[in-house]
């Protein structure tokens, strides 16, 4: 019997979405469905740095993937004309992964500038350790995605989280920097559930 995979992210609907943003989903999401890409942005949440990413590398396809429906209206919203619900010249190098970022992956061959994965669900409790995302057998699979000079860029303002992490790379092909870095700020950055002073972020590279 095949091995189920284990869900590493919580609800996938929140408050009821506007009927702007449940007609975009309905007839605007479709069509940004992803086969390829340069960057990939993984839970994207509202979508902030994904829309920072678009408009930095506007030669390259950014893809995002966010199984929180209410984010992924949130992006949707952002990248599109009010009035016509077109997307905005600015964005139209953005795709959108509506689901687990894992069903992707296995739909593509892309291989990856860069991998970012932002704030992701800690999951503090020792029970629901097992839900957490960048496990050592993930960071593998990520790893098999990066191109030639690729990079994983992680960040969490969680310190137990950032260690478990550091400790789950001695058991992937990846290498690890602690970097020094600046991003946009996020809705997720500034709740810091975790009540930290700053994010901490690491850069793997194979």
């Amino acid at each position: 019997m095949e091995k189920q995979e284990i869900r590493t992210f919580g609800r996938r609907h929140g408050k009821k979405l506007s009927a702007r943003q449940s007609a975009l989903i309905d007839n605007l999401l479709p069509t940004l469905q992803p086969t390829h890409g340069d960057i990939l942005e993984i839970g994207f949440g509202a979508g902030e740095h994904v829309r920072f990413l678009a408009k930095s590398n506007p030669k390259s396809t950014i893809i995002g993937a966010e199984p929180f429906m209410n984010g992924v209206a949130s992006l949707l919203s952002a990248i599109t004309d009010e009035k016509t619900n077109r997307v905005l010249d600015e964005y139209k190098n953005i795709r959108i992964w509506a689901d687990d970022v894992r069903d992707f992956l296995r739909t593509t061959d892309s291989k990856f500038n860069q991998i970012w994965v932002l704030h992701p669900d800690p999951w503090p409790k020792a029970r629901h350790e097992k839900r957490r995302l960048l496990s050592a057998e993930f960071l593998n699979t990520l790893s098999r995605y990066l191109a030639t000079d690729g990079e994983i860029i992680i960040g969490t303002d969680h310190w137990e989280y950032f260690d478990w992490i550091l400790d789950q790379i001695k058991n992937t092909d990846l290498t690890a920097t602690i970097a020094d870095i600046e991003i946009i700020q996020t809705r997720y950055q500034h709740k810091n559930k975790a009540g930290t002073e700053n994010p901490k972020y690491l850069i793997l590279r194979r």
